[in-house]
């Protein structure tokens, strides 16, 4: 049976990886789908790999225009939105002592500003009884060199989590931080294969995790089976940050 029939869905920065996955599986479960992109050809390569039931929308999520047109769309097109997954987000390595204000405001203007402007900007569409998920990492619970700043952007995202399922809860909206671990998407291929290598050891399994096992945990936490589920984070690192 599917778990998103007639449900509306908005993913930000779903062009790829992760994001991508957790598209196609809601379309697979009965979801219409919105997803976000910052450039035309990726989005337009998203949309032929979903095929359907899907619109894609050109923009950022750091910038407020663009989020106001990405809202737009949605309330002409189907004017509700019962799951957002706000996963828009970037990463950074920098050194504690060689961190630039630029290099700071890139990672915090789109992991914590825009995720927190993604949400608000939402919430006129949001359906009572909906579901909000934010894409967090297993880094805000670890220490790793020159990873500060990122780790702290996805710290701040459980803040988020427990102060905004308190604001609506009136509406019965349940907000919940999905926190991936070491993944194989593109972004960790541009890694390198010797990354891989070192750090596949350090996950239990032996091996990194996979986009679809990432939209699965999505799905749960998006859908009916996950009522009860409110202001978690919940890993889906193959037990990496709890060792």
């Amino acid at each position: 049976m599917e778990k998103l029939t007639g449900k509306v869905a908005v993913i930000t920065g779903g062009t790829s990886g992760l994001a991508l996955a957790t598209a196609k599986l809601f379309v697979d479960q009965g979801a219409y789908v919105f997803i976000t992109g910052r450039t035309q050809e990726k989005l337009d390569e998203a949309l032929q790999l979903i095929g359907r039931n899907v619109t894609g929308v050109l923009g950022d999520a750091a910038n407020l225009a663009d989020l106001d047109r990405l809202y737009a769309t949605v309330r002409q097109e189907k004017g509700k939105i019962d799951v957002l997954f706000a996963s828009a987000g970037t990463a950074g390595f920098g050194k504690l002592g060689e961190i630039t204000e630029d290099f700071f405001d890139g990672i915090f203007d789109l992991n914590v500003r825009g995720t927190l402007f993604t949400v608000q900007k939402a919430l006129p569409l949001l359906a009572a009884r909906g579901a909000i998920v934010l894409n967090g990492s297993m880094a805000s619970i670890k220490g790793y060199a020159a990873n500060s700043v990122y780790s702290a952007s996805k710290a701040a995202l459980r803040a988020f989590v427990r102060g905004w399922l308190v604001d609506l809860q009136d509406r019965h909206i349940r907000v919940n931080l999905l926190s991936p671990g070491v993944i194989d998407t593109p972004m960790m291929a541009a890694a390198g294969s010797e990354f891989k290598a070192q750090v596949a050891p350090l996950i239990p399994r032996g091996q990194m995790g996979h986009p679809e096992e990432v939209a699965a945990t999505a799905l749960f936490l998006a859908s009916a089976d996950a009522s009860f589920i409110n202001g978690i984070e919940l890993f889906v690192d193959g037990g990496m940050g709890q060792i």
